[in-house]
């Protein structure tokens, strides 16, 4: 019987030593693995830098960040698997939109030019992100040449899972003041539209043609018009 005893009290001194051990050291293999991505982010000197101009308070500075991205960018040494980059492209499309900056009660970081600059990059890195940000900048944003450059950047992308991509693009569409018709919004449409189908092998929705079929009719340049006219004929090809 004292055999047994001694047997039962020497696992329970084990299990005391052993699973506080153990506990030690996951949390010092958490704690590793935390400093590891801060380390990461420290010694990515580069990335710092352009994060600093991104969100720096003056235009020049984020547009000499969007310079920088797009040589990157250009060169392929950045692309849609590099989420660092593709949060401070997101960041500034939204510059004075969905991130606002206010100094007595005045808007102070409505930067246009910065959102459409990011919308053209956001298309070339392409990617599920990269279009869920384009999208959020078509139906928020109030600036006609951002509109456009996020609508054409979504064609680039050419991205339309479950069609909500075409869907995004013409509400946005349909949303424009019929009386004040937008050329080159109408354009960048037609020509995002036209991407869209060739990348997907056509588009089944019938109001992609409806809308087409609209521009054509619309108050619009012949340009635009004949454009619509064109990528309806090119539609026919695809079954």
């Amino acid at each position: 019987m004292k055999a047994k005893h001694y047997l039962i009290l020497s696992i329970i001194l084990i299990l005391v030593i052993t699973v506080p051990l153990a506990a030690q050291n996951s949390t010092e293999k958490k704690n590793k693995k935390q400093l590891t991505v801060e380390e990461l982010y420290l010694q990515d000197i580069e990335f710092q830098i352009l994060r600093e101009k991104a969100f720096s308070g003056k235009r020049d500075m984020k547009l000499k960040a969007l310079d920088d991205l797009e040589k990157q960018i250009d060169n392929g040494s950045v692309n849609q698997d590099n989420r660092k980059v593709e949060f401070v492209l997101e960041y500034l499309s939204m510059e004075g939109i969905g991130r606002k900056v206010l100094e007595n009660h005045r808007l102070v970081n409505y930067f246009p030019e910065v959102r459409r600059r990011a919308c053209n990059l956001l298309g070339k890195i392409g990617g599920e992100q990269a279009k869920d940000a384009l999208i959020a900048v078509l139906l928020n944003d109030n600036e006609p040449m951002v509109k456009s450059e996020a609508a054409y950047a979504l064609g680039t992308i050419g991205l339309n899972k479950n069609n909500e991509v075409v869907k995004a693009l013409l509400f946005a569409l349909n949303a424009q003041d019929p009386r004040k018709p937008d050329n080159n919004f109408a354009y960048a449409i037609i020509l995002s539209l036209e991407k869209i189908a060739r990348k997907n092998n056509g588009i089944k929705d019938p109001s992609a043609y409806r809308a087409l079929v609209k521009i054509a009719q619309g108050s619009y340049i012949r340009t635009v018009k004949n454009k619509a006219l064109q990528v309806l004929d090119e539609m026919r090809q695809y079954k």
